[in-house]
């Protein structure tokens, strides 16, 4: 897919609550908190193959009866909140609908393999002539 795809503004329910942390008297009266909502189970939007690959990708962020939930609380008002928390769904829904490659296993080389063994080789040799007279055979271990 080379173009992103957006969920539907439709879809997508909006919730304000009050903000917690420090702020003044503008925590205590407005509800600058925004949750963004989006029932995945009730989409007519996804394909049902698109719908598993979000609940795998997003199991845990999605509650047991189909809801995406994305909260923001960063900004002072409501509206950047509101901003924030549906870029923040747009991007996750986005990034989880992307199908992974599938990886290919590949043969190592030839050249990669003489590698590998003549490393092999050096570490033996290495080995070999540590501790006693240096002589195979007569190591502690044997």
């Amino acid at each position: 897919m080379s173009r992103e795809r957006r969920v539907p503004l439709s879809e997508i329910e909006f919730h304000t609550s009050r903000s917690g942390g420090p702020g003044g008297q503008n925590v205590n009266k407005l509800e600058t908190k925004v949750e963004a909502r989006w029932s995945v189970e009730e989409t007519s939007w996804l394909t049902p193959e698109e719908r598993e690959r979000l609940k795998k990708a997003l199991g845990s962020r999605i509650t047991p009866s189909g809801i995406l939930r994305v909260t923001s609380q960063r900004h002072r008002s409501q509206s950047r909140n509101k901003e924030a928390a549906l870029e923040r769904l747009q991007s996750l829904v986005a990034k989880a609908l992307v199908q992974k490659k599938v990886r290919r296993p590949t043969e190592p080389t030839r050249k990669s393999e003489e590698e590998r063994i003549a490393a092999k080789k050096r570490r033996g040799r290495t080995k070999r002539l540590r501790g006693g007279s240096g002589t195979p055979g007569e190591g502690p271990e044997d």
